[in-house]
């Protein structure tokens, strides 16, 4: 499968273990998933 990757566009990071990066981000579940969501999108992440 091909992948095509637009720059300027932040993924979400997949990791083992999801922690807080700043004072902004706020851990969160949604549909059994822990997630990181933040102002700054670099700051994102999902358990997995």
């Amino acid at each position: 499968m091909m992948r095509i990757d637009i720059i300027g566009v932040y993924k979400m990071k997949v990791r083992a273990s999801v922690k807080k990066i700043c004072k902004d981000c706020k851990i969160i579940r949604r549909s059994g998933v822990v997630r990181v969501i933040c102002m700054n999108k670099r700051h994102n992440q999902r358990q997995g």
